[in-house]
């Protein structure tokens, strides 16, 4: 069993930035590949980008790529989501899952546990 919890979400105006966190139980954190995801009202979930267990495989959504980085510290059972240059269109709830398959997947349906989620706004 893994538990999620994502942190930093907030307001801040367009272009700005927020980094966003995902703290993990467990000692096998290592192990699962770890994906970020967002839901804006009355749209679906949508794969934002995911990095593999040891880190070394990242993927990324086209409308993030070049603005948003994903990366972990399994030291600290976390995964951060930094995001760069933000859209008014990418106010949503941003929520962290983990895959046991340690590999990659955008499916969401891949993902074997999830975050609550954190309130992102991006004020125009």
């Amino acid at each position: 069993q893994v538990q999620l919890a994502e942190s930093g979400g907030g307001l801040v105006q367009a272009g700005g930035s927020l980094r966003l966190s995902c703290a993990g139980s467990g000692r096998t954190f290592s192990g699962y590949a770890m994906g970020w995801f967002r839901q804006a009202p009355g749209n679906k979930r949508e794969f934002v980008a995911v990095i593999s267990g040891s880190g070394g495989m990242r993927s990324y959504a086209d409308s993030v790529r070049g603005r948003f980085t994903i990366s972990r510290d399994n030291a600290k059972n976390t995964v951060y989501l930094q995001m760069n240059s933000l859209k008014p269109e990418e106010t949503a709830v941003y929520y962290c899952a983990a895959a046991k398959t340690g590999w990659p997947t955008r499916g969401e349906y891949d993902y074997d546990y999830w975050g609550r989620g954190t309130q992102v706004t991006v004020s125009s």
